[in-house]
């Protein structure tokens, strides 16, 4: 069986959980999925995991500076990275790198946590979220981390959240929504080309975008519609061949790689054995296969 490694999984560290919990005790109950046993249980986590696969993990969304000031947000930070840093040490046969997290509301300190990342073994880059503070990340005031991140030769793992000031916020389609809209506004604000060694993994095989190719070529200017190749994605789309097969065709094999969302998704593990199957079943030739399960990652893993 090909190797495999997961760009997009997703844990919640004990000791960072048991911290959040402390200081915001109703958190987990806003955040129904943050209970899943497998975010934070890895005995149990072992006993599910796809055979000849290794995952890069993130933290769910559960971000200290959504909570805390600047000084409390950095520390939990730092404190979130060693921790996911000793669960890839730990735990080697599920864990290949980790993917840190910065405090948004403290770029003094984001910017120093990126350097830290940049000489850690265990970290490989960091996760960043559709909105921050409520502004787009995409907003001037964050421009700092990406041109930060350019310079360390970091990528950037993009995740969904919901937009606070829309009524209607759902699980099924908002994320791929905030996805596609926060790559708009990336490409608008010339971030991808005033930093051209800007690495962005977005998740969820770029929300909406390879559906909207047409729109996206005939309505933006040229230099900005070509700008959305320069995005990664992943394959968390729950095994949905079609949707794989436009997503490589849009972006590319050299650009898409094999991530899966786990443990959420398709219970009990996460959706890893349908988006195989599903990869498989797809027309996508042996070669571009292995590009998209461990190549292509690997190569970007190089320039850190």
């Amino acid at each position: 069986m090909a190797k495999k490694i997961d760009v997009f999984a997703h844990v919640l560290p004990p000791r960072f959980r048991t911290q959040m919990v402390a200081k915001v005790p109703d958190v987990l109950e806003r955040y129904p999925f943050m209970q899943h046993p497998l975010l934070s249980d890895f005995t149990l986590r072992k006993q599910h995991a796809c055979p000849d696969e290794l995952q890069v993990i993130s933290n769910v969304n559960l971000n200290p500076e959504d909570y805390f000031g600047p000084k409390e947000a950095a520390r939990l930070c730092r404190e979130l990275n060693n921790e996911l840093s000793e669960l890839v040490t730990t735990h080697p046969e599920l864990f290949y790198r980790a993917v840190g997290a910065v405090p948004l509301n403290n770029m003094k300190a984001t910017k120093e946590i990126l350097a830290e990342i940049a000489t850690a073994k265990e970290l490989c880059g960091v996760q960043i979220f559709t909105r921050a503070l409520g502004k787009s990340i995409a907003d001037e005031s964050y421009e700092e981390l990406f041109a930060t991140a350019a310079k360390l030769h970091l990528p950037l793992w993009l995740h969904p959240i919901f937009d606070q000031r829309k009524p209607d916020n759902n699980i099924i389609f908002s994320w791929e929504y905030e996805l596609s809209q926060a790559m708009l506004e990336i490409v608008q604000a010339g971030l991808l080309t005033k930093y051209p060694e800007l690495k962005i993994i977005v998740h969820h095989a770029g929300g909406m975008v390879p559906y909207f190719a047409g729109r996206i070529e005939h309505i933006l200017p040229t230099e900005q519609a070509n700008a959305f190749k320069a995005f990664y994605v992943d394959t968390a789309l729950l095994g949905n061949k079609k949707a794989l097969e436009l997503a490589v065709a849009y972006y590319g094999e050299k650009h898409v790689l094999y991530g899966t969302d786990a443990p959420l998704g398709i219970a009990p593990a996460g959706a890893g054995r349908a988006i195989q199957q599903a990869l498989v079943a797809a027309d996508i030739s042996s070669a571009q296969l292995e590009q998209i399960y461990f190549k292509n990652f690997e190569r970007i893993l190089a320039k850190k």
